[in-house]
């Protein structure tokens, strides 16, 4: 057959290993990046080792070259022998990157890389960004790899969420159903898929524990225990500001307010939000040098170790609770705890400090 290499017997075999080792009869291929030696048609073995000190050769068969390296000019010819008798290697071919009409991955992790780096970055805040990248890498990139996103199956999809479920992981397989759902949302919006397979995957939400306030009772022994210790100011702002534990990182304190980033806040924008010092805080923080805010870790087992049964985010539910005992403005309560109130209501909303104030004197108990 034309372009098929002659098949040799053991003979002939040998006679070309020992003809290709002592360069007999041989031709110099000058188009070749090393200088090749041809010993016979489509076969070649270099006559000086590469740059990273393996030497080459090649076989031709249908027009395909199949290269050999080897440690010996030796090793190559053996390997090519080996390729005579037997065969060459077959080429797997990559499966190459598709994309749709406006040049969008259509594969599942090539689209989602898109989607995070181009639409979620911008959406999300930076936390929460990193949070989703985290579980994505987990769970959603080793499960669908490259599958085109046109052959996810709603039975591979309620394959998955079952999963994760019965490892006891609730919570985490309401977040990954909710990050594959806007992954698979935005892969409509951009004409690769026409329907979403996880609208007819059966997912009941597990029950969530909500924060729970504490009791005065337990207020005052959490001031007990720590009465003394260089955390209590950190504490104390968190109980009397409603500051979400990865907020009290960037407090400080102005004037009459501590003023925080508004760590739920989108699109890239950081945006604070300030807080009266009310009657009760101020003995804490009197002393701005004395404030230490400690890490967020430790804060969380210290809490732990005095109140079992609580978690550090009851101390922003104790607060919101306490203000609305304390029967303050429901505007002012929104911009304490950086609540928001929709476009239109962000908009249209600038309390005033003197206002603030005079709400969160209402706050004593």
């Amino acid at each position: 057959m034309p372009g098929k290499i002659p098949i040799y017997d053991e003979k002939d075999l040998n006679l070309i290993l020992k003809e290709t080792l002592n360069n007999k009869g041989v031709l110099v291929a000058p188009k070749e990046l090393y200088q090749m030696i041809i010993n016979l048609p489509g076969i070649s073995i270099s006559k000086k080792p590469r740059k990273d000190g393996r030497f080459q050769g090649y076989m031709t068969e249908n027009g395909v070259k199949h290269y050999v390296y080897g440690s010996t000019r030796e090793e190559v010819a053996r390997r090519i022998l080996l390729y005579l008798k037997h065969g060459a290697p077959k080429i797997k071919k990559r499966r190459p990157q598709t994309t749709n009409a406006y040049g969008v991955p259509e594969t599942f992790n090539a689209f989602a890389t898109y989607y995070f780096e181009n639409f979620r970055k911008k959406r999300v805040s930076e936390k929460t960004f990193y949070s989703d990248m985290g579980r994505y890498n987990k769970y959603l990139k080793p499960y669908f790899k490259e599958t085109p996103i046109k052959k996810i199956s709603p039975k591979a999809c309620q394959s998955l969420i079952e999963d994760i479920s019965a490892q006891g992981k609730g919570k985490t397989a309401d977040e990954i159903f909710s990050l594959l759902s806007v992954i698979l949302k935005m892969a409509i919006r951009h004409d690769i898929i026409k329907n979403n397979p996880l609208d007819i995957v059966y997912h009941v939400q597990h029950e969530r524990k909500h924060g729970k306030a504490l009791t005065k009772e337990e207020e005052n022994t959490l001031k007990n225990a720590l009465n003394g210790s260089i955390l209590l100011a950190s504490y104390m702002i968190l109980l009397y500001t409603g500051l979400r534990p990865n907020e009290l990182k960037t407090a400080k304190i102005a004037g009459a307010f501590v003023v925080a980033v508004n760590s739920k806040r989108k699109n890239g924008k950081t945006e604070y939000k300030k807080i009266p010092i009310c009657k009760m805080l101020a003995p804490y923080v009197q002393n701005v040098e004395t404030v230490y805010l400690g890490s967020e870790d430790h804060l969380r087992r210290k809490f732990r170790d005095i109140l079992p049964g609580h978690i550090l985010y009851d101390l922003r539910t104790t607060f919101y609770s306490r203000l609305k005992e304390c029967n303050v403005a429901e505007s002012a309560i929104n911009e304490f705890m950086g609540h928001s109130l929709g476009a239109l209501g962000n908009a249209y909303t600038d309390l005033s400090d003197d206002f603030l104030i005079k709400e969160m004197q209402k706050f004593e108990y």
